[in-house]
């Protein structure tokens, strides 16, 4: 080992000269000699420590840098959400509104198209009676001209026989028959021209109903494109906030059920379009797509309930992260204890805000926890923030998510001004950065 460190000695001779530290008392003089190992090692413990204090600083600078952009981003996505639950409520009442005049234009065409059709039967009925009339004058007049004929060959013969009394009788039958000749003729011109005036009303009024049903294809067509685009616009709504329930660890359809079992009556917006219950009911119909966007709308209204009730949103805005949920040595004794919450370092005074509804179940000191509100929402959740300079609730007071409930302090067991916020289901606490980070990409 001494020969070892012999030959490094003389490796490091040339860079790192043997130096001597000389130590001068009153009475006698002392040096210690600094071999190029001794050196070495110095030289070497001194940039280790500069690295890691620059890589120390740099990540702290990083971290500090990364929390604001984040919260930035995070206020930018909330706004951008609420704009587009905007946009969307703005656009189903567009989309029903459309939907319900395109209803009732549908409903007058039906309307029209069925006295059209009424008009037809009539005006086919009353033909076939003409035509009834036309065959029995027709039948008529032959026998007329049948007597008209045996009339001239009487007169033909009273002529020949020179019979002037049966000649004047015969010239007067012959005037009569004559006269009904002409009504005959008369009556069937009249029936000729009211079969073709009913013709043209036929003729009219199915040239209306053909193109009234062209215009209930094009509203047809118009109608599904607005419903796709709508249960398109909804589903893109829903999925997200279905993964931000999932990445928290929640079940979406149980909180649904417990919001919709608190919330009997619905908004009258939300109600579904009578649809008659006579014939067969087509699922690909207007009303049944319009009951299903607004079932759809429903369950948004529901998500959106169940996510005011939840702690999703954060406690504080300008604040740093200063000590994560879990395992740690506790800073007072130095013993190793389970955090149970998130520390959240800032100026004194800063406004804390609730992270969703709920009711003040204590708002007052507490032991290590000092200045502590404790609030209690569904589902079993309850939040608590604890070590505050002052408390803006009271017991019993029901509070909506961002209402301030105090300012930020060092009460209690405390080393410095900061934030306690815990997150507890059943009294059990959980990581509060599971629902904040699950939040993120939604608000």
């Amino acid at each position: 080992m001494g020969a070892w460190i012999d030959q490094l000695n003389a490796a490091l001779e040339r860079y790192l000269p043997e130096k001597r530290l000389f130590l001068r008392s009153e009475t006698n003089t002392r040096f210690v000699r600094l071999r190029p190992v001794s050196q070495g090692v110095i030289l070497t413990g001194t940039v280790s420590y500069m690295a890691w204090s620059l890589v120390a600083s740099s990540i702290m600078f990083f971290e500090v840098v990364g929390s604001n952009d984040l919260r930035e981003n995070t206020r930018r996505e909330q706004s951008y959400f609420e704009t587009r639950l905007n946009d969307m409520a703005d656009q189903r009442d567009r989309a029903l509104a459309e939907a319900q005049a395109a209803h009732t234009r549908f409903g007058e065409a039906m309307d029209r198209v069925a006295h059209m059709q009424t008009a037809i039967m009539e005006g086919e009925q009353r033909n076939a009676e003409l035509t009834r009339g036309i065959d029995a004058l027709q039948t008529t007049l032959s026998g007329t001209l049948d007597e008209r004929d045996e009339a001239i060959s009487r007169v033909a013969e009273l002529e020949a026989l020179d019979a002037n009394a049966q000649l004047a009788e015969a010239t007067q039958n012959l005037g009569e028959v004559e006269q009904t000749l002409d009504f005959v003729l008369a009556a069937l011109n009249r029936t000729a021209d009211e079969r073709e005036t009913i013709r043209t009303v036929a003729d009219d009024a199915t040239r209306e109903a053909q193109h009234l049903a062209l215009e209930y294809r094009l509203i047809q067509d118009r109608n599904t494109r607005i419903f796709t685009q709508l249960e398109d616009a909804i589903e893109g709504a829903i999925e997200p906030l279905d993964r931000m329930f999932s990445a928290a660890g929640l079940s979406s359809d149980s909180l649904l059920r417990q919001v919709r079992a608190g919330y009997q009556t619905r908004s009258a917006s939300l109600m579904p379009i009578s649809i008659s219950t006579t014939g067969t009911l087509d699922p690909n119909s207007d009303e049944v797509r319009a009951n299903s966007v607004l079932a759809a709308l429903e369950e948004i209204d529901l998500y959106r309930i169940a996510l005011e009730r939840t702690p999703f949103a954060r406690p504080v805005g300008s604040a740093r992260l200063t000590s994560a949920f879990g395992y740690r040595r506790d800073p007072i004794t130095g013993g190793r204890r389970l955090h149970a919450g998130q520390d959240w370092g800032g100026s004194r005074g800063t406004p804390i805000h609730a992270t969703a509804d709920g009711v003040v179940t204590f708002a007052g000191r507490q032991s290590g926890y000092g200045n502590i509100v404790i609030i209690q929402h569904d589902f079993g959740f309850e939040t608590r923030y604890a070590h505050m300079s002052s408390i803006a609730v009271t017991t019993g007071q029901r509070v909506s998510r961002g209402d301030r409930v105090g300012g930020m302090g060092s009460t209690g067991r405390s080393t410095g001004v900061h934030l306690h916020y815990e997150i507890r289901v059943g009294g059990d606490p959980i990581n509060p950065m599971t629902y904040i980070r699950a939040a993120q990409n939604v608000f």
